[in-house]
């Protein structure tokens, strides 16, 4: 693999090149529309995303599993597994800090470095290689991973509108090429926010479809207005299938709670026996259930990748699609959608859309590790070693 990416970096200008005769060197940008289901760009609502992806390529990515929001985004931008890269859920617990709890919704957790150390995102090695790298969002970017930042990054906050974000990223391409950035990220919520809601068929989540996809046309206006040349990658992290409250398994029917604690719930179910109840709880999950099934952490299916990290929970339950799993009242309304489910669920698949990368056509299904590779390739930088066989990069013409 190490001659593939020599090759490929030798056919490629460096983006660090300086432009000549007064024209730009190109922007990489990644692009993730949360929760954007591989199978929504056929639903004829996305005039934008359907034009890049007949100009360029288009294929479905696998995610890993768990299939959700910040493992998956961090497979992306590492190429590795949540096993490998460190964050195995959007809620964990790391044995070295058993009286803490990861969340994407507690910020003291999801800032602390000690998290992410794992593994170095693209925008890091792209930044210690001298590619100049700003994010407007991206889990992980907003903290000093191995020290390093973003040359340019800002704090995750929903009410920053889209307009806001897109008018951002263009006016770092406004800047003079010594500090103008050659690899952008830029991320948005709408579709999987109305996918929770209201559920992947919803007249919803079709409005949330139509509105990304006229801000990226609004982006690429833009950016065309400027004369800046621009490689798109455009991202999801995981699909969403329908749920509803006639769906549930309840733990609290299998085992009182007490005895359990309950990291994650919800598609999956990850689970660590409380103080001296080990045998107890291993007894009454490690049986079979009626839609779902349960496994020790390091017996579960090879095809998962996943189990051997110390943060993966003792127990891991995973719900029959459609299905979910709860420890009492529901933290959330069970209705609408829902995503964690096994990375096989057709329904799991999600976005990936390639343009001015020289990849063409349809690129078939592959596991979302692949980007990691690709990105690596346009931002003329060697990748570090990963789990990613490089399918993606390989195929460039």
């Amino acid at each position: 693999m190490t001659r593939l990416y020599l090759l490929l970096l030798a056919l490629c200008l460096p983006i660090t090149a300086r432009a000549q005769d007064g024209e730009r060197s190109p922007v990489t940008i990644l692009i993730s529309i949360d929760g954007f289901r591989a199978d929504y760009l056929d639903r004829g609502i996305t005039p934008n995303l359907s034009r890049l992806a007949a100009e360029g390529a288009r294929g479905k990515l696998r995610p890993s599993f768990p299939t959700k929001t910040f493992p998956n985004h961090y497979a992306m931008v590492t190429g590795k597994r949540p096993d490998n890269h460190g964050i195995v859920g959007n809620n964990m617990i790391d044995p070295r800090r058993p009286s803490e709890k990861f969340s994407l919704g507690d910020p003291k957790q999801s800032l602390d470095p000690f998290w992410w150390d794992q593994a170095e995102p693209a925008w890091v090695t792209a930044e210690k290689a001298g590619v100049r790298s700003a994010t407007m969002f991206w889990p992980g970017s907003e903290v000093a991973i191995g020290g390093t930042r973003p040359a340019d990054w800002l704090r995750y906050d929903r009410h920053v509108g889209y307009e806001q974000r897109i008018a951002t990223v263009l006016d770092w391409m406004r800047r003079p090429a010594a500090i103008r950035p050659a690899f952008v990220t830029l991320y948005f919520e709408a579709v999987d926010d109305a996918g929770h809601r209201f559920g992947p068929d919803s007249a919803e989540v079709n409005a949330a479809i139509a509105d990304v996809d006229g801000r990226i046309g609004a982006l690429v206006a833009g950016l065309a207005d400027l004369g800046q040349p621009a490689r798109l990658l455009i991202v999801a992290d995981h699909g969403m299938r329908a749920t509803d409250e006639s769906r549930v398994i309840q733990l609290a029917d299998l085992i009182d709670l007490a005895s359990i604690i309950a990291v994650e719930v919800g598609p999956y179910a990850a689970i660590e026996p409380a103080a001296g109840t080990d045998d107890r709880v291993a007894q009454a999950l490690l049986k079979p259930h009626a839609h779902m099934t349960c496994h020790r952490r390091d017996e579960l299916p090879k095809q998962l990748h996943y189990g051997r990290n110390p943060r993966v929970a003792a127990i891991i339950c995973i719900a029959e699609p459609g299905w979910s799993i709860l420890a009492g009242p529901p933290p959330w309304p069970v209705k609408g959608g829902a995503h964690g489910y096994d990375n096989r669920d057709p329904e799991m698949l999600a976005l990936f859309i390639a343009h001015g990368s020289g990849l063409s056509g349809d690129v078939g299904t592959v596991d979302n590790i692949e980007v990691y590779p690709l990105l690596m390739a346009l931002l003329g930088v060697p990748p570090l070693a990963s789990d990613a066989v490089g399918v993606l990069a390989e195929r460039r013409r």
